[in-house]
């Protein structure tokens, strides 16, 4: 599936369905520019006073540690990142092969683990659709 606006829905929906679980704050797809492209935070939610700029910043930083290769190979590639802070969890998933990072925001009493396998669970079927894999 090549067709952006497919890939943008699809993710959408995906992000949509996280935002559903309880403690999930903000989902959402960022492509390589830095630029949301599907998701955003949960409907109704009020968010923290500059969850936007954080959010912004939280995906700076882990976009570049995401691109950083140099412990692949003897570690593997990275699955997430995390970060625990006092009032929300920042988690980043990043999908290579189609070059966009999954960004979330949840409480801090989230199970990352958790979330985790929700998130493997509910994208697994959107990047093979992406992929054409």
């Amino acid at each position: 599936m090549s067709d952006p606006d497919a890939a943008e829905k699809l993710y959408g929906e995906k992000c949509n369905q996280l935002l559903k679980e309880s403690e999930i704050r903000f989902a959402g797809i960022v492509d390589k520019t830095g630029q949301l492209v599907a998701g955003g935070f949960k409907e109704g939610l009020i968010p923290y006073e500059g969850d936007e700029t954080k959010l912004q910043s939280f995906f700076d930083f882990v976009s570049k540690a995401s691109i950083r290769k140099e412990f692949d190979e003897s570690l593997g590639p990275i699955n997430y990142l995390a970060a625990r802070r006092d009032k929300a969890v920042l988690v980043s998933f990043p999908f290579p092969v189609s070059q966009i990072l999954l960004l979330i925001s949840a409480e801090p009493t989230v199970n990352i683990e958790q979330l985790a396998r929700k998130v493997v669970e509910i994208f697994t079927d959107a990047t093979k659709k992406m992929t054409g894999t």
